[in-house]
Order: C-alpha cells, then structure tokens, then sequence
C-alpha cells in the first residue's frame, strides 16, 4: 500500500484536527477516561467532569469517591479515578501544573501507556507521535502496512514506513476509516475504495480483528 496515496484518499474523505479537546490536560484527562468505552460517552463524561473540576490540583485534592462518582459511566471507573488523581497529583508536584510535552515524561505518570502519551503530543501539542488503538493496529495489519501482533510493535512499524510528515495525519484518519468503512466485525469491503489493492479485502467479512 502506497502510504501517500493512502493518506491523500484518506484526507479527501475525513477531516482531521477535530479532536474535541485542545487544553493538554483536557486531552490527557479523556483519553486516560477513554479506555474501553465509545468516544460519545467520553465526551459526555469528560465536560461533566471538567464542569465541576477544572485543574489538575482540583483533581488530586478531590475526594476519590466523588471523583469516582463523576465519572462512573465511563466504565472501570475506580481504577480510572485512581489513575486520574495519582497523574493530577504527579502534575501539580512535579510539572507545575502543566501537562509535560515529552513522551518520556509523559510515560512517568500513573495509568499513561503509550497510546495515551502519543495522543496527547498529537493532538495537545501538535508534535509528530503515533497512537496505536486497537483500529490503528487492526487497519494497519490488513491493509499490509505492518506485520505485527500488538500496538507496540505496530507503532514501531508504522514509525519506520510512514513519513513523519504523515504522523499527525494518521491515528485521526485511520480511526475514522476503522469506524466508517474498515470495521472489526464485517467490514464494507464492497464500498472500499482501496479494496483493488488491499491484501484483506473480501477474504472474510465476519472476523474480529
């Protein structure tokens, strides 16, 4: 698969820069709060969160069970506030009260992996980074661009074949794609507009990966 043309279909298709958040901490906050829910309940969760509590220090000092209490319907919701008031605190302690803009910082903080720190550079900090999330990985191993068995090893793929140019570009478009037409379960191979030249394109609808 030629990355340019990919990128460029891609870009013909989908708008980019529509994250819903631009404030590194508002970022940081919803992805940590997007795992393992849709991205319309962690839009709701996330500005019901921030329209009680504003800042990183509001966050830390909370009570844990109200905090758990705000953001409940995200799901794994003792875990997320765990995580949540460790980082704030880490944050207010250690960075000031400003988000870090390293992915080696950013990796320090309680229940940040990869895919959240590269989200933030991305799309907090505008900074060349690639988030891997289950689309990405998934859309990346059919359409050829990389061989791999987890994100880990398809970001280190992805980082070796796509421009840097293209880094920003590609968890948003790729998503979007993943989302739209080149679904887990039943993808609509048939409306693709690279199934010509996709390696998986119509050899099994109904898989899960």
């Amino acid at each position: 698969m030629n990355i340019d043309f990919l990128i460029s279909e891609l870009r013909k298709k989908y708008r980019t820069g529509t994250f819903h958040f631009k404030d590194p901490f508002k970022v940081l906050v919803s992805v940590m709060l997007s795992q393992r829910t849709r991205d319309e309940n962690t839009l709701k969760v996330t500005e019901k969160l921030f329209s009680v509590l504003k800042t990183p220090r509001q966050i830390a000092e909370v009570n844990e069970k109200k905090l758990q209490k705000l953001i409940k319907s995200s799901g794994f919701y003792r875990m997320k506030a765990k995580h949540l008031k460790e980082t704030s605190l880490e944050i207010v302690n250690k960075y000031n009260g400003k988000v870090p803009d390293t992915l080696e910082e950013l990796l320090t903080l309680p229940g940040v992996g990869r895919k959240t720190a590269n989200c933030v550079l991305v799309f907090a900090f505008n900074k060349p980074a690639i988030p891997v999330d289950t689309h990405v990985h998934r859309i990346s191993n059919r359409l050829g661009l990389v061989r791999t068995k987890v994100p880990e090893e398809t970001e280190k793929g992805l980082m070796r074949t796509v421009p840097k140019k293209y880094w920003i570009l590609i968890n948003e478009l790729l998503v979007k794609f993943g989302q739209d037409t080149c679904r887990p379960v039943n993808p609509k191979c048939s409306e693709c507009g690279f199934n010509k030249i996709c390696p998986a394109a119509f050899k099994d609808n109904r898989r899960r990966s």
